[in-house]
């Protein structure tokens, strides 16, 4: 069986009104914006209303990328939610998505959970569905509430985080699969190092309990020097493999978008790649980090700034809970 190429069609993103700025953070907990801006580059993030949930979100970045794409909600066969942070437990952010936009009942849809890399699996799965033929249209969806799982007390990870949506449309396009649309994956998962980044209670493991609440075990916890240490090692080395998968050199990248958890890591990572500045796409000091989320909006940022153009080899680098590390590269059809 021949493999179609994967194609990206349409991309689209959402974040709230509300922005918490780092002078909004000194009054909440014992932080100051020269602080945050040295440790992290962050200057702002954007807070979802009370009443919005991820899946709100994420239908408004949905709803941008079908109208880049020329589509309307009829033609999404299947739909692929990354979230840390879903609405519930289930049913499934993608079923809610999908109802709010209004794809057709014979779609399918479906969450995945794989940290702050999870936009760059969920390309991988679409590019699954769409190479083999088994499906024409896919619509993914990183949609992150991320400040109503983030402890207000912890001054070490409340300044990090914001929420927003991006969402991609993966089609079937023309051409040879190997220099045509999404040309390579590297996904890892490294679970020995989970307990570095996780929310302790709310499972199967650990139910939550009035004392966990107490105790904000329903909140994000981060030990931030080892996620460091992980991502300036893990990141390069990804990145590296599916730039070599891809048949291209470091020099062939027209544009790197990192997962905007860090500056220093990002700057770090672009280092060790030999990757100028002016091939970054950065966007942490406006929005935070998103997780899943955060790839996605930059791209889409940089696709309606015009920055991106047809024809350009792009770098997607994420890393995040599990603890995972991912890394695709894409030729950029449209």
């Amino acid at each position: 069986m021949s493999l179609r190429p994967a194609v990206v069609t349409g991309v689209g993103s959402y974040v709230p009104e509300r922005v918490l700025t780092n002078a909004d953070l000194e009054k909440i907990v014992e932080t100051s914006d020269e602080w945050i801006v040295s440790h992290t580059g962050i200057r702002e993030r954007r807070i979802a209303s009370d009443e919005q949930a991820s899946s709100d979100l994420g239908a408004e970045a949905a709803r941008a990328a079908l109208a880049d794409a020329g589509l309307t909600p009829a033609d999404v066969q299947y739909i692929i939610c990354p979230t840390v942070t879903p609405d519930q437990l289930f049913p499934a952010t993608a079923n809610c998505i999908q109802a709010a936009i209004g794809v057709p009942n014979s779609a399918g849809a479906f969450d995945l959970l794989s940290g702050c890399t999870g936009f760059i699996y969920g390309l991988q799965v679409a590019r699954q569905f769409v190479a083999s033929g088994a499906m024409d249209t896919v619509l993914v969806v990183a949609a992150e509430k991320l400040t109503s799982i983030t402890n207000w007390t912890d001054r070490s990870t409340c300044v990090l985080f914001g929420d927003g949506a991006g969402a991609a449309v993966v089609q079937a396009g023309e051409g040879d699969p190997a220099t045509t649309g999404l040309l390579s994956f590297v996904l890892e998962s490294h679970g020995e190092y989970g307990h570095l980044l996780d929310m302790p209670a709310g499972g199967s493991r650990k139910p939550l309990t009035h004392e966990g609440l107490d105790g904000h075990e329903n909140c994000l916890r981060m030990s931030g020097p080892d996620v460091y240490k992980i991502a300036v090692r893990g990141v390069p080395d990804v990145a590296e493999k599916a730039i070599m998968r891809a048949g291209l050199t470091n020099a062939d990248i027209d544009w790197v978008i990192m997962h905007q958890a860090n500056m220093r890591i990002i700057e770090a990572g672009a280092r060790r790649l030999d990757i100028p500045d002016d091939r970054l796409v950065v966007n942490i000091d406006r929005f935070g980090n998103t997780s899943g989320a955060s790839i996605a909006i930059a791209m889409d940022e940089a696709y309606r700034d015009g920055r991106i153009k047809t024809g350009d080899n792009i770098l997607l680098v994420g890393f995040g809970a599990g603890f995972s590390l991912g890394a695709a590269v894409l030729r950029w059809g449209k």
